[in-house]
């Protein structure tokens, strides 16, 4: 049984990503990013056609699906039940055995099987509070084998308290329009008052409390993270 002390992960998801109408244009306001070099970057972290990989918060498996037709076993694991419904006909239409959906999130997810050899995530974490953040980093350390990955990508804050108002502004300055099409400043803005990037000088000892070790990191408009980790 959880202990009554546990978050409701549900309650965490983002209230639009359980709205079968926002899931619908998920993918469109996504932008479609391409798996590609995620792929690439675990093959050359030593995973091969055998290898299991966990994604979670996969949203409709734009990883997920891709990463299935290269890898052994690929668990993706989605907390919104609309979400899960794409991903489950995703997985059906594409005949990809290699493929498991599973109903859960960062703080839900029971692994079982074999331990991961690598776990990707994309812009979830930030759903958790700090504190639930390294709860979930940990149980991802868990869940990995020493040396697996975790391939992590987020909105994470590179910039010092006092350079805060600026990098967002900038941010925000530079979103879509059209709402059909992408994010525009009122969700940016949304995002800001409701979830819960992080700084990166926050992040980055969570992740080594964890029992991580960080192999490279990138930033983009000091706001679009990415990061390599090694399960010591």
């Amino acid at each position: 049984m959880d202990p009554d002390w546990m978050l409701d992960e549900l309650a965490h998801a983002g209230p639009e990503h359980l709205d079968p109408a926002f899931v619908a244009g998920f993918d469109r306001k996504q932008g479609h990013p391409d798996p590609g070099p995620d792929i690439d970057l675990l093959r050359a972290h030593g995973l091969a056609g055998d290898s299991v990989v966990v994604d979670i918060g996969a949203g409709t498996g734009q990883f997920a699906v891709p990463a299935a037709r290269h890898f052994g076993r690929v668990v993706a694991v989605e907390v919104s039940p609309a979400m899960g419904d794409v991903l489950r006909e995703r997985a059906a239409s594409g005949g990809l055995t290699s493929l498991e959906c599973a109903r859960g999130g960062f703080l839900s997810y029971e692994h079982t099987g074999a331990p991961a050899d690598a776990v990707f995530t994309r812009h979830a974490l930030h759903q958790l509070p700090d504190f639930w953040k390294v709860v979930a980093l940990r149980r991802i350390a868990g869940m990995l084998r020493p040396g697996g990955v975790l391939r992590l990508h987020d909105l994470v804050y590179d910039c010092t308290p006092a350079e805060t108002g600026t990098v967002l502004e900038r941010w925000l300055s530079g979103a879509a329009h059209d709402p059909a099409v992408a994010y525009t400043r009122a969700d940016l803005a949304e995002h800001v008052r409701t979830e819960h990037s992080t700084f990166r000088w926050l992040l980055e000892p969570m992740l080594t409390a964890a029992g991580f070790e960080i192999s490279d990191s990138a930033f983009r408009a000091s706001v679009h993270a990415s990061y390599t980790c090694v399960r010591l």
